[in-house]
């Protein structure tokens, strides 16, 4: 595996918000976290990047523990994370915000390959390279946010929540974006308050339900739970 969550907790204060959570990665294919808002999905993603402290348990990343590193060495080592919301640099040229996710990197040459590569992924961003990220669309800003984490050439890219305040088309074109992305290489662990759209794209998933792993499993069968079904996507 490349990604092992063993026995986590997490606390905000005395508030436990991650109860003993156990989770898997492979190095290929998506594994989505699905769950009611306050479940602990946000703060799954954020421990694994190291945006929170761990009191409890451990998390290894191709054999190494990173749970005790600071966020930027976690990058270093390969996890880029697309936060919830986006959050480009508002007051920073498109471009510009490609650049700062190779702020780790010294191959000039590989990162001006890379740049044209993301701006051949996502020609919407090519057009508007010399833009403010605070003029482009809610779906723009989104492709912008991926496009900045695979400039640190991740092994893992961590989602949350991508589709959200997306329109329907814009949706679809997130889903193929993301296949695409797993398709060349990288996996993805993806965070997504549309149950169904994550059920669909994922190969593995867990329910997450007040800090503790209620199920686990191959996605489509999980589609089929009736629990899910009822809890999660409006069945």
């Amino acid at each position: 595996m490349l990604l092992e969550i063993k026995n986590v907790q997490v606390h905000y204060h005395k508030v436990a918000a991650l109860k003993g959570v156990d989770m898997a990665v492979p190095d290929n294919g998506i594994v989505t976290i699905i769950g009611a808002n306050g479940a602990g999905k946000s703060t799954t993603l954020r421990a694994i990047s190291g945006l929170v402290r761990i009191s409890h348990g451990e998390i290894v990343f191709a054999g190494q523990r990173i749970d005790r590193l600071p966020p930027e060495k976690i990058v270093a080592l390969g996890i880029a994370h697309v936060p919830e919301g986006r959050r480009v640099f508002p007051d920073l040229s498109v471009e510009e915000n490609l650049r700062t996710g190779a702020f780790l990197r010294s191959d000039r040459s590989a990162i001006e390959s890379d740049l044209e590569d993301v701006f051949k992924r996502f020609p919407r961003l090519k057009e508007r390279r010399v833009q403010w990220a605070r003029s482009l669309s809610g779906g723009e800003q989104q492709m912008l946010a991926i496009g900045r984490a695979l400039m640190s050439r991740p092994k893992m890219l961590i989602l949350d929540e991508p589709s959200m305040g997306l329109s329907p088309v814009m949706v679809q074109e997130m889903a193929r974006i993301i296949r695409d992305i797993v398709e060349r290489g990288v996996p993805v662990v993806l965070v997504e308050q549309n149950a169904e759209l994550a059920l669909k794209l994922a190969r593995f998933a867990y329910v997450l339900e007040t800090g503790k792993i209620a199920l686990q499993g191959p996605a489509h069968e999980l589609h089929d739970n009736e629990h899910v079904r009822r809890a999660y996507l409006g069945a």
